[in-house]
C-alpha cells in the first residue's frame, strides 16, 4: 500500500493517505476570522498534493479564546468557504477544526473566566478556571453543533472534533482535569454528548459530511491522565456514535511541550500506541498516525505494517509543500527536510509571529513573496563566496533561475555553523544534493581572488560569522576556546576536568554541548534558567530535564568578569547579575558559547546570511532568495 493511494474516509474518498493537520499559525484577521493568507497558505500545500487538509482550530463558543489570533467558529463562515473553494479545485479534501480549549486557554483576550470541567490551575499561568455550570456545558455542546452547521454549510467536507492536547473535550475525558461529582464524572459523558451534536449537525446538513477525531491517547501522567492502556476503549466507545476517521496523538496540561516535540525525541513517538487502536477500531474508520512523521520511508512503513491507515504529515509540509507531488513523481530525494527545530513553525507566544519554516520562509507568506524560481532574463555567472547555508542557497535559486554558478570555499567542508552544531544537518545535505543534482560547481580549500574574475560575474559574499569580541577580561596566556572551532574539530576540549561554558545567549548551541559532557560541564547563563531562548521552541523544560539528568550543572544569573589561569587551572570570575556577589569557579577549559560578528565585508559586493548579522538559518535563506532574485 503506498501513501499516495486513495483511502476511503466515511463515505468520502480521500486522494491519498497524507493529511496535513490543524495548528496554529497566527494568520487570522483582528476580528478572529480565516483570511487570505490562510486561504493560500492552505491551497499552497492543496496544488502539492496534500490528500486531506485540516484547518486550523476554530473556537466553537466564545468562551473560548486561547491566543490573540484565535479563529472563532461564528466569524469564520466565509473563510472556510474560500479555503474550501481553492482547495478543492486541486482536489484535496477539507476538514474544519472544531476547538475549546477550556482551562488551556487564556483571559487575557476575553478578560473572562476560562471554562473547565473542575478547578484545576492552567500550568503555565496558573490561572484557576471556572467550574462549568450544567447551563455552559449545554452552552458548548451547542457551539459544536452549530460550528459543524456553519463549516459544513460552508463547503467544508467534514469536521474534526479536537479532544487532543489543547482541549476542553479531552479535559473532561481526564481525571487530572475532571474532579466532578455531577453527572460528569462519567468522563465519557460529555465527549459523548459532543459528538451526538456534531455528528446530528452533518445529518441535518449533509449526510455523507465526514465526523474526525483527535485524540490525546496518553497524557503522560499515568498517575491519573489518560493511558496508552485505556485510549483504545475510549476511541471504541466514541466511534460507535459516528466517528469517521482517529488521529492518535499524546500529551496534557503536564506536558504541551510534548505536543510537538523537536529532534531531541525520536520520530514516530506515537507508533505503539497507534498499532493498539487498530487492533480494536472498526474498518470503516480510518486511522491517522501523528507524532513527528515527517520521513516519508517510515510513513509508508507505518501504512504497510498495519499501524495505521495514514498519516498526518504535518511539520514535512510546512518545509516542503510539495511533498506529496514529489512522492507520486519518484522524487524522494528532492524533498526538502524538516528538521524538527520548531524554531518558527511553532507560534504560540506572545510575540504572534506568522507561521513559516527556517528552510522555506515563503511558508505563511504565500501571498506576498514572489516567484523565487522565475527564470533570469538574461542568465549570467554567478560566483558566492562561502558554502554554509547562505551560500548554498543562493547557488541553489540562482541555479534554478537559469544562471551558471560556482561557489568558493576557503575550508574543506560545506554547511558553515549549521553542518557542525544544532540539527541543521539535514538541511545542509539536501542542499548539498540539490547543487549537485543542478551542477553547481564547488571548489573548496580556496580562498577568493577578485583579480582572477572577469568584470562581466556577479559576486555574491556568504562569509558568515566569526567570533565576537568578549565583554570580559582575558589574561595574557590564557586560552578561552571558541565553541564553533571545537566542533569544526579545530579545538580539542581535555578528556578530563571540569569545562565552563559560557552561554550568555541561552539558546541550543551551549546547552547541546552541556548535556555532551554531563557532569564535567557547568553552563554560566545571566538568566535564571539554563537555555532562556528555547522556550520558543518547547524545549525549555525538556532541555533543563536533560541537563539535569546528565549531572550537569548551571551557574545562574552570573555575568561573567574575567577568566585568567592559577597554575594549570582556569579560574572564571563570574558576578551575580543582582546581587552583585563575585564568585570564582576552577576548570580545565573555558567555552565561549557567546554572540558572534559578521566577517570582514569585501567592497562591492552583496553580503547574505551572517556576514551581514549573525542570526538564524531563515535569515539567512530568504536573505539568499532575494539575492538571487535579484540577479
Amino acid at each position: 500500500m503506498s501513501i499516495v493511494n486513495p483511502l476511503s474516509i466515511g463515505s468520502r474518498t480521500a486522494p491519498n493517505r497524507v493529511m496535513f493537520g490543524p495548528h496554529v499559525t497566527n494568520l487570522s484577521t483582528d476580528e478572529r476570522s480565516f483570511s487570505d493568507e490562510h486561504v493560500a497558505y492552505y491551497e499552497r500545500r492543496a496544488i502539492g498534493g496534500c490528500g486531506v487538509i485540516v484547518v486550523e482550530g476554530a473556537s466553537v463558543h466564545d468562551s473560548d479564546w486561547p491566543y490573540e489570533r484565535a479563529p472563532l467558529a461564528s466569524r469564520c463562515t466565509s473563510g472556510w468557504a474560500d479555503i474550501a473553494k481553492a482547495c478543492h479545485h486541486h482536489g484535496s479534501l477539507v476538514i474544519a477544526s472544531l476547538d475549546h480549549a477550556g482551562g488551556q486557554g487564556s483571559s487575557a483576550y476575553s478578560q473572562q473566566p476560562l471554562w473547565a470541567p473542575s478547578r484545576v490551575p492552567e500550568v503555565n499561568s496558573r490561572e484557576v478556571p471556572k467550574w462549568m455550570e450544567h447551563d455552559d456545558i449545554m452552552t458548548v455542546i451547542e457551539g459544536f453543533g452549530e460550528a459543524t452547521r456553519l463549516a459544513i454549510g460552508a463547503g467544508c467536507d467534514g469536521v474534526e472534533i479536537n479532544a487532543g492536547q489543547h482541549s476542553l473535550v479531552r479535559q473532561f475525558l481526564s481525571g487530572l482535569t475532571n474532579q466532578r461529582g455531577d453527572e460528569y464524572a462519567d468522563r465519557m459523558l460529555f465527549a459523548r454528548q459532543v459528538v451526538h451534536a456534531v455528528r446530528s449537525a452533518t445529518i441535518a446538513i449533509r449526510p455523507d459530511a465526514i465526523v474526525g477525531l483527535r485524540l490525546s491517547c496518553d497524557e503522560l501522567a499515568p498517575w491519573a491522565g489518560i493511558t496508552p492502556e485505556m485510549a483504545p476503549e475510549i476511541a471504541r466507545e466514541l466511534c460507535e456514535l459516528g466517528i469517521d476517521y482517529v488521529v492518535v496523538v499524546r500529551g496534557s496540561i503536564f506536558s504541551a511541550e510534548k505536543t510537538r516535540p523537536d529532534f531531541h525525541e525520536p520520530t514516530g513517538f506515537n507508533v505503539d500506541t497507534c498499532r493498539t487502536l487498530s487492533a480494536v477500531l472498526p474498518d470503516s474508520t480510518a486511522l491517522f498516525l501523528q507524532g513527528s512523521i515527517v520521513d516519508v520511508g517510515q510513513a509508508e512503513w507505518a501504512i504497510n505494517d498495519g499501524v495505521c491507515d495514514a498519516v498526518e504529515m504535518t511539520r514535512a509540509q510546512i518545509a516542503d509543500p510539495d511533498l506529496v507531488q514529489k512522492i507520486k513523481n519518484g522524487q524522494h530525494d528532492q524533498i526538502r527536510p524538516c528538521i524538527r527545530c520548531n524554531q518558527t513553525c511553532q507560534v504560540r507566544d506572545a510575540r504572534n509571529p506568522i507561521v513559516t519554516c527556517i528552510a522555506e520562509p515563503t511558508s505563511g507568506h504565500e501571498s506576498q513573496d514572489p516567484d523565487w524560481y522565475q527564470p533570469a532574463s538574461s542568465p549570467r555567472h554567478i560566483t558566492v563566496i562561502g558554502a554554509g547555508v547562505a551560500g548554498l542557497e543562493t547557488a541553489r535559486v540562482a541555479s534554478l533561475r537559469g544562471h551558471s554558478v560556482t561557489i568558493v570555499e576557503k575550508s574543506s567542508r560545506i554547511g558553515g555553523v549549521a553542518a557542525i552544531a544544532g540539527p541543521g544537518q539535514p538541511l545542509v545535505s539536501w542542499l548539498q544534493s540539490e547543487i549537485e543534482r543542478l551542477g553547481v560547481q564547488v571548489e573548496l580549500n580556496r580562498e577568493f581572488d577578485s583579480s582572477s574574475l572577469p568584470n562581466s560575474q556577479v559576486v555574491i559574499q556568504a562569509t558568515g560569522a566569526q567570533r565576537g569580541v568578549s565583554e570580559y577580561e582575558i589574561t595574557s596566556g590564557t586560552e578561552v576556546l571558541d565553541i564553533a572551532e571545537i566542533r569544526r574539530g579545530n579545538s580539542a576540549l581535555p578528556e578530563t576536568g571540569v569545562v565552563v561554558i559560557l552561554d550568555p545567549i541561552g539558546g541550543p548551541i551551549g546547552v547541546a554541548l552541556a548535556e555532551e559532557l554531563g557532569k564535567r560541564a557547568i553552563l554560566v547563563t545571566p538568566d535564571n534558567i539554563a537555555g532562556n531562548e528555547l522556550s520558543r521552541t518547547g524545549d525549555l523544560a525538556p532541555a533543563n530535564v536533560r541537563l539535569a539528568q546528565r549531572g550537569a550543572r548551571i551557574q545562574r544569573r552570573s555575568v561573567v568578569r574575567a577568566v585568567t589561569k592559577r597554575d594549570s587551572l582556569f579560574i572564571v570570575r563570574v558576578q551575580d547579575r543582582f546581587s552583585g556577589e563575585l564568585a570564582e569557579i576552577e576548570c580545565a577549559a573555558v567555552v565561549d558559547a557567546g554572540f558572534r560578528l559578521p566577517t570582514t565585508p569585501i567592497d562591492g559586493l552583496v553580503q547574505v546570511g551572517d556576514c551581514v548579522a549573525p542570526r538564524t538559518i531563515l535569515e539567512a535563506i530568504l536573505e539568499a532568495r532575494r539575492a538571487a532574485l535579484a540577479l
